[in-house]
């Protein structure tokens, strides 16, 4: 399994920015696939994630401006950011969490930055 994650970029504050995470080969089975992100000097920090079921779950701080979805088409994962913040920049990546038989795929990271 590899993961291929684009969308990042420069924004405005109160901007928006859409990424994307393609998954190519087999992806099942899946316990959820995930965005993280880390800010310099910072540990790298879950920011949203999604079920096999759809089920989500996000981070208090992005509650309400993100959201993370899946084609299943596709494979492909999306995490929408609405009202982006200075504080949200970081290098976004995503991860797929395949239990501890399977193990986790992590992509490579991009870089959102949101000027003030």
């Amino acid at each position: 399994v590899q993961l291929q994650a684009s969308g990042g970029g420069l924004e405005q504050a109160g901007g928006s920015l859409r990424l994307s995470c393609a998954a190519s080969g087999n992806i099942f089975p899946f316990n959820s696939i995930n965005w993280y992100r880390q800010a310099p000097g910072k540990l790298r920090d879950l920011v949203a994630a999604i079920t096999g079921s759809g089920r989500t779950n996000y981070a208090d701080s992005v509650k309400g401006r993100f959201t993370i979805s899946r084609d299943s088409a596709t494979n492909t994962v999306y995490l929408q950011m609405n009202s982006l913040k200075p504080e949200d920049t970081a290098v976004y990546y995503c991860n797929i969490d395949r239990g501890s038989f399977y193990g986790a795929v992590w992509g490579q990271g991009t870089l959102v930055t949101v000027s003030s």
